[in-house]
């Protein structure tokens, strides 16, 4: 056997979130950090939520696109992040999957048929980079309730990586941890697992400047959208030695600089993903405005769209999910991508009465209409009003807030602030952003896989839905 070298560098990114426009610049930083590296082996990880359909090459392509990125800068692994168990069916990322040059790497994701990883997935893989070994897992965060509705299993990510963690240790000369779990969580691991070199991280977008050593573990995070490049190098002192971090931080990325590889990739995978995105939803006889500061008819169609698919008697959705006024005529499936990015999907809680109404209360002042909203699945910029379908709304808008000046009706009945009722509305509300008395719903019952641009879809080819969503349903009333 030839001369086993006594350091490594290992690169890292995570939360690329289809940020194309970065992943060239990325490319190049990568190559020249490889060129650095000489004779010396050079490590290539992506710890997650590479893919955002909120991108027109990844909505466009499946997720082809983010793949192609990923094989043509040659990574080593990859493990996934919540952007895409979430927001893809389990068909779609076998699919995507299926095409990766290099593994999927998550412990903690299994499939709820079988108990196992699917087909595209391992538990850990070790590599061998020069004669040393590197010994991998990963593990993705647990939105259980959601998962279970696209049939996985997520299991307990601290046990399931205690249980790799013991099995790689004894074979490998460095463990790493791919965790998309975000940095509380990875502050916690370093203190409770044994053996670890470096858990890389992600999923809360932070930037350590200096890896956080804890209990001999390098613990790491690079930001996100491609910004930075995260770097660790490992040594040991002879061969036969153990390895150990020498050192780590984040490179910031130069967007100015072009990987003449990725560049063009990146271009084709836009003008490919557009091309797709040329299907004909709807022709429309009317433009339809939007104001994100009150009442208007496209953020009303929202709300109708919402209430038809759940059901509802009623349906409470903010306006911010859109991001400008339908025009008329020919409405594209892009032009609903561009409007309602968003991979949020809708959801029936139950609802008081009471629950309702402060929300609507909260919906007139500009407190709540201009909040900045950041995660959640939320591709826009501010909250905005709350649009509503099934319900009637009187208000006098010089009132004092919250002082009961509403008088709502849902059908022809008052509401009653002590009853409940089945409300269609946003799975983003259940994690308490934005309007979040509408987060004391019981019963949750999120309907995945379906996006809010499918149901606005879906509306447009609704006879009479646009003469609908121009009928009023908040007025304004001076005593």
């Amino acid at each position: 056997m030839g001369h086993v070298p006594n350091s490594l560098t290992l690169l890292h990114t995570n939360d690329i979130h289809s940020h194309f426009e970065m992943m060239s610049p990325l490319a190049q930083e990568i190559g020249a950090q490889r060129e650095a590296a000489g004779e010396e082996p050079v490590l290539l990880l992506d710890i997650g939520d590479h893919m955002d359909r909120a991108a027109v090459e990844t909505e466009g392509t499946m997720g082809q696109a983010n793949i192609d990125m990923i094989n043509l800068t040659a990574y080593d692994a990859v493990t996934i992040g919540n952007n895409e168990g979430l927001t893809f069916t389990p068909e779609m990322l076998a699919l995507a999957y299926s095409g990766l040059l290099c593994p999927v790497v998550c412990c903690n994701f299994v499939e709820k048929a079988t108990g196992r990883p699917p087909k595209w997935m391992k538990r850990h893989v070790i590599l061998e980079k020069q004669g040393i070994k590197i010994g991998i897992t990963g593990a993705t965060a647990v939105f259980a309730s959601f998962y279970e509705l696209l049939g996985w299993d997520a299991l307990d990510p601290e046990a399931e990586l205690q249980k790799q963690c013991r099995l790689l240790a004894p074979q490998v000369d460095i463990l790493i941890v791919l965790s998309h779990l975000g940095l509380p969580s990875d502050r916690m691991l370093a203190e409770r697992l044994e053996g670890v070199h470096a858990i890389l991280g992600g999923h809360t977008h932070h930037v350590l400047e200096e890896p956080l050593m804890i209990n001999g573990t390098a613990v790491c995070g690079a930001g996100k959208f491609g910004r930075y490049l995260g770097q660790l190098r490992f040594g040991r002192e002879q061969e036969g030695a153990s390895f150990r971090f020498l050192s780590g931080g984040c490179i910031t990325v130069d967007p100015a600089l072009r990987d003449t590889l990725i560049a063009p990739a990146a271009a084709i995978h836009l003008e490919r993903g557009r091309e797709v995105l040329q299907e004909t939803v709807a022709i429309i006889d009317r433009a339809l405005p939007l104001d994100v500061q009150g009442e208007s008819p496209f953020g009303n169609l929202l709300a109708q769209a919402v209430r038809r698919f759940t059901g509802s008697p009623l349906a409470l959705v903010n306006t911010g999910q859109l991001l400008g006024p339908l025009p008329a005529g020919t409405v594209t499936t892009g032009m609903l991508h561009g409007l309602c990015p968003s991979p949020i999907n809708p959801c029936i809680v139950k609802l008081t009465g009471l629950d309702i109404r402060t929300a609507l209360e909260q919906s007139v002042t500009a407190e709540f209409r201009d909040k900045a909203i950041y995660g959640y699945g939320f591709r826009g910029h501010i909250l905005g009003s709350l649009a509503v379908d099934g319900l009637k709304i009187l208000y006098d808008p010089k009132a004092i807030p919250y002082d009961n000046s509403m008088t709502i009706w849902i059908g022809g009945d008052r509401l009653e602030d002590e009853r409940e009722y089945n409300v269609g509305t946003l799975d983003m509300f259940t994690f308490r952003a934005g309007y979040e008395s509408i987060a004391n719903g019981r019963e949750a019952l999120f309907l995945l896989p379906h996006f809010l641009r499918d149901l606005l879809r879906m509306e447009l080819q609704t006879p009479g839905s646009l003469e609908q969503c121009e009928i009023r349903r908040w007025e304004a009333v001076t005593p």
